[in-house]
């Protein structure tokens, strides 16, 4: 008998976790919390660049590790701006 609907996530091949999560640390850390999330979403990236070759996913991996260093360097862009603009400051109106 033919069997309908078998998928290949059942035959066991899984993609690599830390590349996922290096890739979504190097997303999120675009917005959010980039001096934290991309150095983490680089060493995510270089432990599952390790891994590809067993796990795979390397092309996420490397993605993270990208988006990581694009992290870091808003950053550094944003500080050179404060700093140029004589720091935060917080105004409430009134």
């Amino acid at each position: 008998m033919t069997s309908y609907g078998s998928s290949s996530a059942t035959s066991g091949s899984r993609t690599n976790g830390l590349a996922i999560a290096s890739l979504v640390c190097g997303i999120i850390g675009i917005f959010f919390f980039n001096v934290v999330l991309g150095p983490l979403a680089i060493v995510l990236g270089a432990v599952g660049l390790r891994q590809a070759g067993v796990k795979g996913g390397g092309g996420m991996a490397k993605a993270g590790i990208v988006l990581g260093v694009v992290d870091l360097i808003i950053f550094a862009v944003l500080i050179a701006v404060a700093a140029s603009n004589g720091g935060f400051t917080w105004y409430v109106g009134g």
